[in-house]
């Protein structure tokens, strides 16, 4: 009798901290979205007004409102917003008590991944024009607004009714921070030459790279470079594009305390991989990814480009919306999260004006739980969130060796057929 008294008082007392707990938030939560390594992903209704929100609440817990407003995700998305392919901050929540702070963000329906994920025919050439000319957009604007974002991959691209907004800023860095930046950075699957072959000696053209697979991945359904590990993310580079000739090589040599050498070999091209892609796409996409850097598309000539071009004469008399950049700060605040103690909830229009950084993925922003693979790839080594391996990593295989020449370490890879 005694025990279940008290079994009695704890689910009464569970129950009655949870009703407070989201009436002080203001929001019901309605089912869990997502997790990922330093966030959950929740879709709430709003008390006041109904309406369906994505609530995000970080792990790491922090001090003070200050250091909430002080993320680095938080302190982007105040500074890109509002504009119609950003996913728009609606509010943010601190608890005190617990010290973790939740991000209100506009829900929506689903993200690139799942759209094509287990489709057996193409999308149509306009759909997929749309689609680009929104991340372009996108991209554009968070580039003239001094930050890229350096995770621009199918699940952080998302999507509600052909409206297509880009989301997860957890990665995000000033453009006028000066490298070497974080070397792990972007999924796999989507970084760049740079980000594979230096030190942390990239920059904005980091997202065009990307956003330049996930062109092929919207087309073809599949992903252009599905790398097992680093090694294996440069030979599959290799393999479409070929080797680049010594001259670049020996500019990303420069940049990395480790020399490499690639044995000669032409590309099968990307055309080969997508015959029906018709030419001002396959253009497009050969100039976003070029593999130097220095000669890559930026995203406000992609936005000119002839792909574009229905694109941009219903365009035509829309003005280009440029930010004072100089006004920003050159560097976006260090810290990078947080999670919900009394709560104190304030309106983004509120938000004291700050800088930003952060690192780590968190999940997408969705109505829908993202799957854990490609519907396309049949090999598990192949996963898209496999754990990181860099180069130096593989100096004990045979898939390649290392040699020192005048105290300098210098690594052959040489994928055997």
């Amino acid at each position: 009798m005694h025990l279940s008294f008290l079994l009695s008082v704890f689910v009464f007392s569970c129950i009655f901290i949870f009703i407070i707990i989201v009436v002080v938030a203001g929001y019901k939560i309605i089912k869990k979205i997502g997790e990922g390594t330093f966030s959950e992903v929740v879709k709430t209704q709003s008390l006041k007004d109904g309406k369906f929100y994505a609530c995000k609440t970080m792990k790491q817990t922090i001090n003070s409102l200050e250091q909430a407003n002080n993320l680095r995700e938080v302190q982007a998305m105040k500074r890109l917003s509002p504009h119609a392919n950003i996913i728009q901050l609606h509010e943010l929540i601190f608890d005190k008590e617990t010290g973790t702070v939740s991000l209100i963000c506009e829900l929506m329906e689903m993200n690139i991944y799942e759209y094509i994920q287990g489709r057996k025919t193409p999308l149509p050439d306009q759909t997929v024009k749309h689609y680009m000319y929104q991340l372009c957009k996108s991209l554009e604007h968070m580039h003239s607004c001094g930050i890229f974002h350096r995770d621009v991959k199918p699940e952080n691209i998302l999507i509600k009714q052909n409206v297509l907004k880009l989301g997860d800023f957890g990665s995000c860095r000033s453009v006028y921070s000066k490298p070497p930046h974080t070397e792990y950075i972007s999924t796999r699957w989507y970084r760049a030459p740079e980000c594979l072959l230096t030190d942390g000696y990239y920059s904005l053209k980091m997202d065009i790279w990307s956003a330049g697979c996930v062109f092929f991945e919207i087309m073809s359904l599949n992903p252009l470079f599905p790398g097992g590990n680093e090694l294996d993310q440069v030979a599959k580079i290799h393999d479409v594009l070929g080797t680049p000739d010594q001259s670049l090589l020996q500019k990303f040599k420069q940049s990395r305390a480790m020399h490499f050498n690639f044995p000669p070999k032409k590309g099968t091209g990307i055309s080969r991989l997508i015959p029906n892609c018709p030419a001002p796409a396959l253009s497009l996409l050969y100039q976003m990814l070029a593999y130097d850097q220095d000669e890559r598309i930026t995203a406000e000539t992609a936005l000119r480009h002839t792909y574009f071009r229905e694109h941009n004469l219903k365009h035509v008399a829309d003005p280009l919306i440029r930010r004072n950049v100089p006004h920003y700060p050159a560097e976006l605040p260090k810290i990078n999260m947080v999670v919900p103690g009394p709560q104190i909830s304030f309106p983004v229009s509120t938000m004291p004006a700050c800088t930003v950084t952060h690192r780590g993925t968190l999940p997408a922003i969705t109505s829908k739980k993202c799957q854990s693979q490609l519907a396309k790839v049949n090999t598990a080594v192949l996963h898209r969130h496999q754990p990181f391996y860099s180069l130096e990593s593989f100096s004990h295989l045979s898939l390649c060796r290392v040699t020192s020449t005048k105290g300098t370490a210098v690594l052959y890879l040489v994928k055997h057929s």
